[in-house]
């Protein structure tokens, strides 16, 4: 008997699979890039506009003007790293006409993942707190160092990565995370029993709806 190999479905096709299939023709598929890169996006673009809902308004944007552009995707980035630096752009086209200015100190030190213990109820609800407390800290950081804490620590991303997105030196992003670090205070992550990778999520509800509005702005761009 011969064993038929495994056909990949959409949500486990590859980015560029899907880009593929969505230039063909099956526009609705873009759904699922959307889905896939939501917490990415919000979390860049909220590093940026320290407003929610502008920081949807922009997603939202930058969305659609991936798809509109999805013919210029070459394949030399990753899918995610192109798709942020759209996103980076159009908030950063919102909040100053400037770009970036670059930081000439290179610093080496980078952030050792913060361990987080399995708390007792009273000590979630102090968590709790101090999640808040380190997501208004973070966001009252100058745009230079919350961007690239954001995208470095808080998403995850790679330093080169980060460097990618933001359009500067591997160096600057080095520095500008040191000092942030350093602004943020160590000990109090130390002590709060948080995880960065915890911070501004962008799930559920809030991803249905970015997904119904993008896909409803991008049916009305594909009928044009």
């Amino acid at each position: 008997m011969t064993i038929q190999p495994q056909t990949a479905t959409p949500e486990t096709a590859s980015d560029n699979a899907i880009i593929e299939r969505v230039l063909a023709g099956e526009t609705a598929l873009f759904e699922l890039l959307i889905r896939r890169y939501n917490q990415r996006m919000y979390r860049a673009v909220r590093s940026i506009v320290r407003n929610d809902a502008e920081t949807e308004d922009v997603m939202q944007q930058a969305y659609v003007n991936a798809f509109t552009h999805l013919r210029q995707f070459a394949g030399t980035a990753a899918f995610p790293t192109w798709l942020t630096r759209i996103a980076v752009n159009e908030a950063l086209a919102r909040v100053r006409p400037s770009s970036l200015h670059l930081i000439d100190d290179p610093d080496g030190t980078t952030m050792d993942q913060i361990e987080s213990a399995a708390p007792d109820p009273e000590r979630q609800a102090v968590a709790s707190e101090l999640k808040s407390l380190v997501e208004t800290e973070i966001a009252a950081l100058p745009e230079r160092y919350r961007s690239v804490l954001m995208l470095r620590e808080v998403e995850g991303l790679s330093t080169s990565e980060t460097a990618e997105c933001l359009s500067v030196a591997e160096d600057v992003v080095k520095t500008r995370l040191h000092r942030a670090r350093t602004m943020l205070r160590d000990n109090l992550y130390r002590h709060a029993g948080l995880t960065f990778e915890g911070l501004f999520t962008f799930g559920h509800a809030r991803c249905d709806r970015m997904v119904e509005s993008v896909m409803g702005r991008l049916r009305d761009v594909s009928s044009c």
